[in-house]
């Protein structure tokens, strides 16, 4: 005859029961018996409601998955001869990324002869760093990997003001005027 350490719903210890004399309780008080112990001597099981304890288990577990963030990596690329229209399209684009929170992966990316000259790559990405300085922070230095030169942008957690939307939004001086 085995025997069984037999816990209650809300945890207190029954004592050792014999395992009909554990499913008897179990069906009189219209519950489940779970092993949570099988390598214990003697197994722990408990009397429980496994439905309503699966439930809460996935309700647990979706809570965390809503309350988790992930981390989304844009990449914006970079030429050595990128003209200063171009420039400015892609800073505003890098802006927009950090300012909705995603890091930034900038590649300057040389082809042909302009391998020998990275000093205009780290020129490039050095200005493009001054100009989002409001907006995120220098996370990986630039570095060369191969052909291309890579640098990954941060943004600032709540350390920046929109200045933008600031200016979109009337006062009520003006929207008296």
């Amino acid at each position: 005859m085995r025997e069984v350490r037999l816990v209650d719903p809300d945890g207190g210890q029954i004592g050792i029961k014999s395992i009909e004399e554990a499913r008897w309780l179990a069906n009189e008080l219209e519950l489940d018996l779970v092993e949570v112990a099988p390598d214990a001597r003697p197994p722990v099981v408990r009397l429980m409601d496994y439905g309503k304890f699966k439930y809460e288990q996935s309700v647990k577990a979706r809570e965390a998955r809503k309350n988790s963030s992930r981390t989304v990596i844009k990449e914006v690329q970079f030429r050595p001869k990128i003209g200063a229209g171009d420039f400015e399209v892609k800073r505003r684009r890098v802006e927009k990324f950090l300012r909705h929170g995603d890091k930034v992966k900038v590649t300057m990316r040389f082809r042909g002869r302009e391998v020998t000259h990275p000093e205009i790559g780290h020129e490039i990405l050095s200005q493009l760093f001054e100009s989002i300085e409001r907006f995120g922070d220098v996370e990986t230095a630039p570095k060369m990997e191969g052909r291309q030169m890579t640098a990954v942008l941060a943004p600032i957690r709540g350390g920046f003001v929109d200045e933008e939307v600031s200016e979109e939004i009337p006062t009520e001086e003006e929207e008296q005027e």
